[in-house]
């Protein structure tokens, strides 16, 4: 058993690990969760896109939802991005940063908005807001994933 440290040794510590472990040799991802992160996204999406041609919606109200679910995945790709730049120390501008946000917080409220004055069941509502939010969330596991696995691969040759 090893004697207890000060906190400031422990935080030394712990910190050259996590930068060693991260910056210089980056934990692959693993097949499971790069291919679970895939099938949801394509689960999600693909839910979303049968719901929506499925309804009983004018052809506008479906454009509309379906804008709103690119603009949502490119939105929360952005932010990975922007979030996982700053972290490695690659510049970002405080401009694109917030606009990513802002993206994304916009893509939520529009979709929120838009069911809420939807003439739909309670029950589609919220089958759209889920299959939304599984497709936003899936689409930030599989950017990370991707950009893991490109490190992982530079690092390594």
């Amino acid at each position: 058993m090893e004697p207890l440290k000060s906190n400031e040794l422990n935080n030394n510590s712990e910190s050259k690990n996590a930068k060693s472990n991260y910056g210089n040799n980056p934990l692959k991802p693993s097949a499971a969760f790069v291919g679970a992160s895939w099938m949801t996204l394509l689960i999600g999406m693909t839910s979303y896109c049968i719901g929506l041609y499925n309804s009983a919606m004018a052809y506008n109200e479906k454009g509309y939802y379906f804008t709103i679910l690119l603009f949502g995945l490119f939105s929360v790709i952005s932010v990975q991005k922007s979030v996982r730049d700053r972290l490695e120390g690659i510049p970002v501008t405080d401009l694109y940063y917030s606009i990513s946000w802002f993206s994304t917080i916009a893509s939520i409220v529009l979709l929120i908005i838009g069911l809420w004055n939807a003439s739909l069941l309670l029950s589609e509502k919220g089958f759209f807001g889920m299959s939304f939010v599984l497709g936003l969330f899936s689409a930030l596991a599989v950017q990370k994933n991707t950009r893991d696995l490109k490190q992982f691969e530079s690092t390594n040759l």
